[in-house]
C-alpha cells in the first residue's frame, strides 16, 4: 500500500475523472481542485468510500462569490478530512449567478444538510436534492443574499467621516 498523499490523491482522482478536473493547485500544501459542478456527488462520494483514501469526514461547505467572473460567479468550496490517512483535499465548483445551482451531496454527507442551507441562505446557491432547502439563519422575508457583493462596502452618502485622515 502506498502513503496517502497529495500526488497519491491526484492520481486517483484523474484516473477516476479524467475530464471533470478543471484545475489543480496546492495552496499551503492542501490539495485543491476546481471540478465540473455535475461532477461534486461523484467525485465526494469517490473520496469517501476508496479503500486506501478514506475522506470519512466533511469539514466544510461553504460558498464564495467572484462578480467579476463571468458564467462562474458563484461557488461551493467544500473541505474533505481523512482521518486514517490525516489527509485533506479542497474541491471548488461553480455555477453562474443567474441560475446558481449545485448538486447536494447530503446524500454522502448527511452532515451536508445544514452546511448547504447556511450557503443557500447567505449565497443564493440552491443544492439540487436538498432534503430541506430553506432560509436558516436570516428571516425568510429577506428577498436578498447578505454575502453577496452586489453592494459597496461603505455607505456612499456618509458626511461624518472624513477620508483625508484615513489616507485616502
Amino acid at each position: 500500500m502506498s502513503e496517502v498523499n497529495n500526488n497519491y490523491l491526484l492520481k486517483e482522482l484523474q484516473d477516476k475523472f479524467p475530464n471533470e478536473i478543471l484545475e489543480v493547485s496546492e495552496p499551503y500544501g492542501m490539495l485543491t481542485l476546481v471540478v465540473e459542478t455535475h461532477a461534486i456527488i461523484d467525485i465526494v462520494a469517490f473520496l469517501k468510500a476508496h479503500n486506501t483514501i478514506q475522506m470519512n469526514f466533511l469539514t466544510d461547505v461553504c460558498g464564495i462569490h467572484f462578480p467579476d467572473q463571468t458564467g462562474k460567479e458563484l461557488g461551493t468550496v467544500y473541505h474533505l478530512h481523512s482521518f486514517t490517512n490525516n489527509i485533506r483535499i479542497r474541491l471548488k465548483c461553480f455555477a453562474p449567478a443567474e441560475s446558481p445551482v449545485i448538486p447536494s451531496i447530503t446524500s454522502v454527507f448527511e452532515a451536508a444538510n445544514w452546511q448547504e442551507r447556511e450557503t443557500f441562505d447567505f449565497y443564493g446557491i440552491v443544492f439540487e436534492g436538498h432534503p430541506n432547502l430553506k432560509r436558516i439563519l436570516n428571516v425568510d422575508e429577506m428577498d436578498y443574499f447578505p454575502m453577496r457583493k452586489e453592494y459597496p462596502l461603505e455607505d456612499q452618502t456618509r458626511t461624518d467621516k472624513d477620508d483625508t485622515y484615513f489616507g485616502r
